[in-house]
C-alpha cells in the first residue's frame, strides 16, 4: 500500500476543511523513471519519487472574486498540516468539518506495473531498438529513443464531502531521428503511450514507432521543398490533434477567457464561433488515453464537456476558482502537476467530433493544395488566435491525386477563422498524445480529430 493510501483517515485532516468557502487536502505520491539512449549508448537514467499534501482554502470576495489561500508540504502529517491550514485560515470564518463520507476509489487496469520490469530489460529494448534502426536505414545520422513511466497516487478530500482516491499509471515511449543525404539533413519522430503499464510496450509497436519515423526522415531527404502561398489544406486524421488542442482549445479554458487573454471567443457562449459541421468536445472519460482521469485534482468527477455544439459555443473548461468566479459548477478539469501547485482549467482529451464526410472523397475533391498527414510544433498567440504550425509530413495534391511529398512546409493563419471556413468533416478520428504546458506546469493529454478540409489556409516554404 503506498503512504498516500495508508493517510487516508478522513478524521486525521478534517480539521484542515474547517475554514473558507471552500477547503480541499491533496495529497500526491508518485514515482518516475526516465531513460534516453543517444549516439548508440545509454546517455541518461533518472529515476525520482516525491510525496506531499496541498492545502488550499477559498473565499468568494465582492464582485465574483475568489481569494485562494495555499499552501504545499512534503509527506504526509496530519498534524502539520492542520498547523499550516490553521495559519491559511487566518481571519476567515470558521465552521464545523463535514462528516466523514465513503470512499471512492479508482484505478484503471495495469497488467504489468512498469515497476516490475527489471531497468536492464528496459535498456535493453532501447539499445536493440537503435541497432536495428541503424542497420535497416544506413542514412540516419542520429537516433534519440527515450521511455518514461510515472505511477501516481493521489487523493482529495473536500468541505464538500468529496473524499476520492486515484492510482494512475502512465507509459510513453519516443523516437526521434536525423537523416542526411549531401548537406540535407531531415528528422522524423513517433510518439506512443497512454494510461497503462508495461503491457503498452510489448510486442512490435515501439519497432513500428521507430520505423515509421525513420522512413518519414528518409523519404524526405528527396522531397522537393513546399510551395509557399495560399491553397487549401487538408488536414488528415493521422495528423492527431495538435490543430483543435493549440487553436481553440487553450482559449476555451476559462482562466483564459476570465483574464481577458482570448478575447476572440468570450461572451460568445450560444453564438456561431465555428464551421456547423465542427463539434468539439474534452472528454477525460476516455478509456486508456493519457489525458484520462476519474476524478479531477480538485476531487471533480471527470465528464465530457461539449465545447461547440455545430459550430456553436457551449462552454468552457473549469476549474473550482473559475467556476465560482463564473457563478457556475466547475466540470471536472481542474488539473495540477503535483502537490505543490494550485489547480488550473486544463484540457485533458481534447477531440473535434467525427462527421458526415467520406475521407477519401474529401481528398479526391482537392484540385490543389496541401495534404497535412503529420503536424509538427506550432506556436499560438490566444490573444489574437494567430498560429504557426510545422508540417512533419505533407504530400502535395492535385486534381485530387497525391503527387509528391514536400518539406520544410508549415501551415499560418488565425484560428477563429480557420474553424469558420472548415467545410469538410470526415467520419474517421486520429489522435495525437504530449505533455501540455502552462503557467509553469506540465499534465499528460491527447488530442484528436478526422480529415478536415480548409479552404484556403497560407503555407509557408521556400521559393
Amino acid at each position: 500500500m503506498s503512504r498516500a493510501a495508508a493517510a487516508l483517515r478522513w478524521d486525521d485532516w478534517a480539521p484542515c476543511l474547517a475554514a473558507g468557502d471552500h477547503a480541499e487536502v491533496f495529497l500526491d505520491e508518485g514515482r518516475s523513471l526516465s531513460l534516453s539512449y543517444e549516439d548508440g549508448r545509454l546517455s541518461e537514467a533518472a529515476e525520482s519519487s516525491d510525496a506531499g499534501t496541498g492545502l488550499r482554502l477559498l473565499r468568494r470576495a465582492p464582485g465574483r472574486r475568489v481569494e485562494t489561500r495555499f499552501g504545499s508540504a512534503t509527506g504526509f502529517d496530519p498534524a502539520a498540516a492542520r498547523d499550516m491550514a490553521a495559519r491559511l485560515a487566518a481571519g476567515l470564518p470558521r465552521r464545523r468539518p463535514p462528516a466523514a463520507p465513503a470512499l471512492e476509489s479508482s484505478a484503471p487496469p495495469v497488467r504489468i506495473r512498469p515497476c516490475e520490469v527489471p531497468l536492464r530489460e528496459k535498456a535493453d529494448l532501447l539499445a536493440a531498438l537503435d541497432k536495428a534502426l541503424r542497420a535497416e536505414f544506413p542514412l540516419l545520422t542520429q537516433v534519440q529513443l527515450s521511455l518514461a513511466e510515472r505511477e501516481r497516487t493521489l487523493a482529495v478530500l473536500d468541505s464538500a464531502g468529496s473524499f476520492r482516491r486515484a492510482e494512475r499509471t502512465t507509459v510513453v515511449f519516443f523516437v526521434s531521428v536525423t537523416a542526411a543525404k549531401g548537406a540535407v539533413l531531415q528528422t522524423g519522430s513517433e510518439v506512443i503511450g497512454g494510461l497503462k503499464g508495461w503491457e503498452l510496450l510489448e510486442g512490435g509497436a515501439p519497432w513500428a514507432a521507430c520505423r515509421r519515423a525513420a522512413v518519414l526522415a528518409t523519404r524526405k531527404l528527396t522531397a522537393p521543398v513546399a510551395r509557399p502561398g495560399e491553397f487549401p489544406v487538408v488536414l488528415a486524421a493521422s495528423a492527431g490533434g495538435t490543430f483543435v488542442h493549440e487553436a481553440i482549445g487553450h482559449s476555451l479554458e476559462a482562466d483564459h477567457i476570465q483574464e481577458g487573454t482570448s478575447p476572440a471567443f468570450a461572451g460568445k457562449s450560444g453564438r456561431r464561433v465555428a464551421s456547423p459541421k465542427l463539434t468539439i468536445i474534452d472528454d477525460p472519460t476516455l478509456p486508456f488515453a493519457r489525458g484520462s482521469y476519474a476524478f479531477d485534482d480538485e476531487g471533480c468527477p471527470a465528464r465530457p464537456v461539449t465545447l461547440v455544439a455545430e459550430g456553436v459555443l457551449r462552454g468552457y473548461l473549469h476549474d473550482r476558482v473559475s467556476a465560482l468566479r463564473a457563478g457556475s459548477a466547475p466540470n471536472g478539469h481542474g488539473r495540477r502537476q503535483s502537490y505543490r501547485c494550485r489547480p488550473i482549467p486544463r484540457m485533458s482529451n481534447i477531440y473535434i467530433a467525427p462527421g458526415p464526410d467520406d475521407p477519401v472523397r474529401i481528398l479526391r475533391e482537392l484540385k490543389e493544395g496541401l495534404l497535412v498527414t503529420r503536424m509538427g510544433g506550432g506556436e499560438v498567440n490566444t490573444a489574437t488566435g494567430e498560429f504557426v504550425f510545422g508540417v512533419d509530413e505533407g504530400w502535395w495534391v492535385s486534381d485530387g491525386t497525391v503527387r509528391h511529398m514536400v518539406r520544410d512546409a508549415n501551415i499560418l493563419g488565425s484560428g477563429p477563422e480557420v474553424l469558420r471556413s472548415i467545410d469538410r468533416v470526415g467520419w474517421d478520428i486520429g489522435w495525437g498524445l504530449g505533455t501540455c504546458g502552462k503557467q509553469g506546469q506540465g499534465v499528460p493529454v491527447s488530442d484528436g480529430q478526422p480529415t478536415v478540409r480548409i479552404p484556403k489556409l497560407l503555407i509557408g516554404g521556400r521559393s
